[in-house]
């Protein structure tokens, strides 16, 4: 094969030629230099393309994995690193499953946080209130808050407790 020019390469977009659609693996590399995806992600992502069979898919897919490009171990560890400082686990297992990411990837990926639940719990409060509710509505909304980002009842009650000591 014969190497081309740069000026030879651009001759053919110039004379008025269609640039070439890029192939599915292009298409897939070109995604995961950005951010990395979990396998479940970047398959419906070169599916939405909709010229694609799901086997060629599938097949570049095993080949990204194959060759270490594509892994949802990473994946994990890379969303865990930028989320888990504001969720709880059960938000960020839930949408990990989402992701399509198995129980036991996930767990694997839970394990390895950094600090513990009721700290991220604190760390959060802290950033949103401050202070310690002054009656039971807002005892209830911070408690709706916590909760939705994900924190259990026990760990959002342990953040009250300690929020009401340090008044």
């Amino acid at each position: 094969m014969m190497e081309q020019t740069p000026e030879e390469m651009g001759a053919g977009r110039r004379a008025g030629s269609r640039k070439e659609k890029p192939s599915l693996l292009a298409r897939a590399v070109s995604y995961l230099s950005r951010r990395e995806y979990s396998r479940r992600e970047l398959g419906e992502k070169l599916r939405r393309l909709g010229s694609e069979d799901d086997a060629k898919v599938d097949e570049v897919l095993d080949y990204l994995e194959e060759k270490g490009y594509l892994s949802n171990e990473r994946f994990a560890e890379q969303f865990l690193r930028a989320k888990a400082s504001r969720y709880g686990q059960s938000r960020l297992r839930m949408e990990l499953r989402q992701r399509g990411l198995s129980g036991e990837e996930i767990d694997r990926a839970i394990e390895g946080l950094a600090g513990s639940e009721e700290d991220r719990a604190w760390s959060v409060w802290e950033k949103r209130f401050s202070s310690y509710p002054e009656d039971q509505k807002e005892k209830a909304k911070q408690i709706r808050f916590l909760m939705s980002r994900g924190f259990s009842y026990a760990i959002v009650s342990r953040v009250l407790q300690r929020a009401r000591q340090n008044i």
